[in-house]
């Protein structure tokens, strides 16, 4: 595979700057108001050439709700720079002629464990879950993703998705962070990185932390432990915040590193969106409650198969719903779902999602959403597939704090697109370019266009008959 994270030359700015660094931070006194080590593994993502492309007499959705017949869009230097009718295409540009297709932004998948669960599923390969105690926020979901899963490339090639975000598994009230990617071939996962996408921390309530826990004969083995947990896990991070905020503005003694407590701290200080695995209404509300006596906000809630039944609350807090189509009854905490989940929410104000959670599923996410619109459409909302699409793009983006680069086709923002051969919201239409920042990175028509996982059964070199 190529290595699209390091260069030599970048390998050696980030060695000498990781050496300086130390340096700096072992010998001599700390400056008041620096941070140490804020960012130890930095994205070193560069991305893949492209050339200018103009797609020309497509329908385009772009993501924010916006409809466009007969419309033209011009992909250069990685950004959309325009968006509408009758383009004219530069001097030197590819010119593709889309008649009764269509374009719409990439698909972001808020909730995947790709990487960290990859293919094979065997028991050497599961790394979701440090379940060695309830809270462990300092573990980081990067440190076990394998860029080689083949789930990367079936979800671009299958799915038109993107861009993604890997999170830790639920065993855990305080499962560690998450990290957003481009989805690209990389040899190394800070090569997928996606720059200037905030960390996140997952956590997670109901049955699956007391399940693991209270079968350990530890806490927490109820829900009422669940919440005890947490509880306590954020005044202790509180305190620790406190020290660390005096000693940033009078210096003085530096506390003691706790990197459980540094991603906490991180979340208290608005850096890290909180991403809270949660199935019940009450236990959704129970969770809002908490976040507001721990100072911080619940970016979104993800499966949430009772998020219609409090779909204000979500609204008034701000708080996304990251949801399934019709997934639910699989265990009692999911029993009471509805296909309606997604259009309620969204009529409501919400944030509505529609995520994975599934390495199949997130292939099909634009069928997913196709579900969850003729759900709604039944029960008498007008939902337009433009609209629908900001369930797949826009939405995600907010909800990972990465819309001002990405999520929608708007001038000057990253050009992650999906030409469909047919309605993207159809069961027989799949993509057929893909595009991220520019850069064409898969096409339908030549599928060796960009390496694929060595681990990817199936392919063959070239001439091989077998």
């Amino acid at each position: 595979m190529t290595n699209r994270g390091f260069t030599g030359a970048t390998l050696v700015a980030v060695l000498a700057a990781t050496s300086l660094a130390g340096c700096a931070t072992m010998g001599g006194k700390k400056e008041p108001g620096q941070r140490i080590n804020d960012d130890p593994f930095p994205s070193t993502y560069q991305r893949y050439g492209g050339a200018p492309t103009l797609i020309r007499g497509v329908t385009i959705l772009d993501g924010e709700g916006g409809r466009i017949e007969g419309g033209a869009i011009l992909l250069a230097d990685g950004k959309v720079q325009a968006v509408g009718t009758g383009l004219a295409a530069p001097a030197g540009a590819a010119v593709i002629d889309g008649g009764g297709k269509y374009v719409t932004p990439g698909i972001i998948d808020v909730h995947s464990h790709l990487g960290n669960y990859p293919s094979p599923a065997v028991p050497a390969h599961s790394d979701g879950n440090e379940a060695t105690a309830a809270a462990r926020p300092e573990v980081w979901a990067e440190h076990s993703v394998w860029p080689q899963d083949p789930g990367f490339s079936r979800a671009l090639a299958n799915g038109g998705v993107t861009a993604l975000q890997i999170l830790p598994g639920s065993a855990n009230l305080f499962g560690g962070r998450s990290v957003t990617l481009k989805n690209v071939p990389a040899r190394t996962v800070q090569g997928m990185k996606f720059p200037g996408a905030p960390y996140g921390l997952k956590m997670a309530c109901g049955e699956n932390p007391k399940r693991v826990y209270g079968g350990k004969g530890q806490i927490p083995s109820t829900r009422m432990g669940n919440i005890a947990v947490t509880r306590q896990t954020w005044i202790d991070a509180k305190a620790y915040d406190r020290e660390w905020d005096a000693y940033e503005a009078d210096g003085g003694k530096m506390p003691e590193r706790d990197l459980a407590k540094d991603t906490l701290r991180g979340v208290l200080d608005g850096k890290i969106i909180v991403h809270n695995h949660c199935y019940r209404a009450d236990e959704m509300a129970i969770m809002i409650d908490l976040s507001k006596e721990a100072g911080y906000k619940i970016g979104t809630f993800h499966h949430a198969v009772e998020a219609y039944k409090i779909a204000d609350l979500l609204a008034a807090n701000g708080t996304c719903a990251a949801l399934w189509a019709d997934w639910y009854g699989f265990k009692m905490e999911s029993y009471d779902g509805i296909r309606e989940n997604i259009p309620l929410v969204d009529r409501a104000g919400g944030c509505a999602i529609v995520h994975s959670d599934d390495p199949n599923g997130i292939q099909r996410l634009n069928q997913e959403a196709a579900k969850a619109m003729a759900a709604g459409r039944r029960m008498g909302m007008e939902i337009s597939e433009a609209h629908a699409w900001t369930w797949l793009s826009a939405n995600p983006a907010k909800a990972l704090g990465i819309f001002n680069q990405t999520g929608s086709l708007k001038p000057g923002k990253n050009a992650d697109v999906i030409l469909w051969n047919g309605n993207p919201f159809s069961n027989y239409s799949r993509p057929e370019r893909v595009w991220i920042d520019g850069a064409l990175m898969y096409d339908a028509a030549n599928p060796r266009l960009r390496p694929v996982s060595d681990f990817e059964l199936g392919q063959t070199g070239e001439g091989d008959t077998k």
